[in-house]
């Protein structure tokens, strides 16, 4: 930072003034922030983040190269449509940057939050997005219970009959695991007995075709030839009602002109 630790050490001390909260704090693990500083950090990280997009706007105004666009995509919208809208985005926008990252909640708001993402595409229950966080829907994720093909429950018909079932579940807030869960619960049913928490999309496809964990995601991703190869679908009625999937942004940062139009393929072929 080209400063002396004196001069850092004052610097810090006007900016706690400034505040009128500490900002830092020491301890046997070093140094920390408070809990003031982490909502100063946030809202730091954010303004430097709408900062940079402004420079960029100017930038491509006037000629210049580099336009990038940072998303987040769940693994349903990735196998039905991303494919196509990254074919068309390239036509539009041929010398555009485009970072992917996957769609999971945990870690998509803290990055809208933060500006480290222009948006998201996710399955979400908008009552349970902060306030910053703007949903626009583009249609219900209806959910299905699935396992291997040939799964010694592959024609089970009711949640008596899974009652010793082995499962994988993403159970991250706002997942489809944690849904089921809070439904299981309001229906009087039996939450599993045996089962292993996963994050990873992939690793949860892995476990249900290789092994007798059955699991729960979107219909359509488990339709697919490609992803759910080797799954079938398992007939227990009844099941959640579906969650909505859509399009996550700031409501602060109005989304960059080379973010808009990707966000408009997203709508077109997800909606359709």
């Amino acid at each position: 930072m080209h400063l002396s630790q004196s001069a850092l050490t004052k610097a810090l001390r006007e900016l706690e003034e400034d505040v009128g909260a500490p900002l830092m704090t020491r301890s046997y693990k070093g140094i920390e922030f408070t809990p003031a500083g982490t909502v100063l950090l946030a809202r730091a990280r954010l303004a430097l983040s709408i900062l940079d997009k402004a420079a960029e706007e100017i930038r491509l105004l006037r000629g210049g190269a580099g336009a990038h666009v940072v998303i987040a995509v769940t693994p349903m919208a990735g196998a039905l449509v991303l494919p196509r809208v990254l074919r068309e985005f390239e036509r539009l926008q041929p010398d555009a940057e485009v970072h992917l990252t996957e769609g999971l909640l945990t870690q998509v708001l803290p990055d809208l939050i933060e500006g480290r993402l222009d948006f998201a595409i996710a399955v979400a229950d908008p009552a349970d997005l902060p306030y910053e966080i703007v949903f626009e829907p583009m249609g219900p994720a209806e959910a299905v219970l699935a396992g291997r093909t040939g799964h010694p429950l592959a024609t089970a018909t009711t949640w008596a009959e899974l009652k010793d079932a082995k499962w994988v579940m993403n159970l991250s807030p706002g997942s489809l695991g944690r849904s089921l869960l809070a439904w299981l619960g309001e229906q009087g049913l039996e939450p599993p007995k045996h089962m292993i928490r996963c994050s990873s999309t992939m690793l949860m496809l892995e476990l249900m075709q290789r092994t007798d964990c059955i699991g729960i995601g979107p219909a359509r991703l488990f339709e697919d030839r490609l992803v759910g190869h080797g799954i079938q679908c398992i007939p227990v009625r009844p099941l959640p009602p579906p969650m909505q999937f859509g399009l996550l942004r700031l409501r602060a940062m109005p989304l960059s002109s080379a973010a808009k139009p990707m966000a408009a393929l997203f709508a077109r072929y997800l909606s359709a």
